[in-house]
């Protein structure tokens, strides 16, 4: 995990304490540092105010604050956010709502806080990361598919901060032949997808395409959506781009993009949430689930930043956790017993 020396510090005064926790979990998860947390008695102890660019303050019962108020706003020159909306349980829907509410509020005063790959740190991708092995070999069980014939499954891979790295190491891990295909949504400046395009395609056993309309997603392919707009899927499975831009302030918009794949496949899709800030994809993953579909998270230990995959994780709609390798493997006994069972149910018909 990178440290957050030099981010934004900010203050947080509650009268609740398990309400300062929750804020300072999520302004953690946001990658901002934290140079107090506590309630006003302690605050007006101070005579002078902890150096922050934002403060952030939630009381159960603001008539009787008065001189806290003076305090902070005598003391600091920074923002002072009052009335924030008490945060809910961790893990559901609502506390993912009020999280994002937060986070946009957040930006206002602090500017955006998810810091995308560079151009440098994809380019540097391909000097610090070992060229992959030889590609691993397709188990028995598992028919060669056809690489222009349109994907039976699909399954989506999900990033952010962190992310182009652990996604090289998942598909350099995969054998040649998978009967799948991959629609990969990466939040990243629109300047650099050609960049991640070359980096990723460099040494991968997989080929990244871009998206184009009327494309279909066949098996072998990993189509990177862009970033400036939505795009759906038609009846027959062909990309379509919309005119209006991804919801939410990344794109792609993982959230939308589960939705929008789950409508067209429904249980002939999955996703894997890799490395990333914030909680994007952690409303759509358990509707995603809900039509059988697969939900996996790169585990914390192996991000460069865990907030996204964590999130989606506490959801409780995933059924797989590991590093980018040990997804790949995951990947592949999970279609080999597939095709195991397709192959028994043909030999032995009800």
């Amino acid at each position: 995990m990178p440290a957050t020396t030099g981010r934004p510090s900010v203050g947080i005064v509650s009268d609740d304490v398990l309400q300062r926790h929750r804020l300072q979990e999520a302004i953690a998860r946001f990658g901002l540092e934290g140079c107090f947390s506590g309630d006003p008695e302690r605050l007006l102890g101070y005579r002078q105010l902890p150096e922050a660019r934002l403060w952030l303050v939630t009381l159960q019962d603001e008539t009787d604050q008065a001189a806290l108020f003076e305090h902070l706003l005598e003391g600091t020159d920074a923002p002072v956010l009052f009335g924030l909306d008490s945060a809910p349980k961790p893990g559901s829907t609502d506390y993912i709502r009020w999280e994002r509410r937060l986070q946009d509020k957040l930006e206002r005063h602090l500017g955006v806080l998810e810091e995308l790959d560079t151009e440098a740190d994809l380019e540097q991708l391909a000097v610090r990361l070992p060229e992959a092995d030889a590609a691993p070999g397709l188990p028995r069980w598992i028919p060669p598919a056809a690489p222009d014939a349109p994907a039976d499954e699909v399954w989506i891979l999900g990033a952010s901060l962190g992310g182009p790295a652990a996604v090289k190491e998942f598909l350099d891990h995969l054998p040649p032949g998978l009967p799948v295909g991959f629609i990969y949504a990466q939040h990243i400046d629109g300047n650099f997808t050609d960049v991640l395009t070359r980096v990723l395609g460099r040494h991968a056993h997989y080929q990244l395409r871009h998206a184009t309309p009327g494309l279909q997603v066949a098996n072998g392919d990993v189509v990177l959506l862009p970033v400036e707009h939505e795009w759906t899927l038609a009846k027959d499975g062909a990309l379509e781009e919309q005119a209006n831009p991804w919801p939410g302030p990344y794109g792609p918009s993982i959230d939308q993009v589960l939705l929008n794949v789950g409508e067209h496949y429904g249980a002939r899709s999955h996703a894997i949430l890799f490395s990333g800030m914030g909680n994007d994809g952690a409303i759509a993953a358990p509707l995603l689930r809900a039509y059988g579909s697969r939900i996996w998270v790169q585990d914390s230990a192996s991000c460069a930043n865990s907030s996204m995959p964590d999130s989606v994780a506490k959801t409780g709609c995933v059924s797989f956790t590991g590093t980018p390798r040990q997804l790949a493997s995951e990947l592949v006994k999970t279609i080999e017993e597939s095709c195991l069972l397709k192959n028994r149910q043909q030999r032995n018909p009800a």
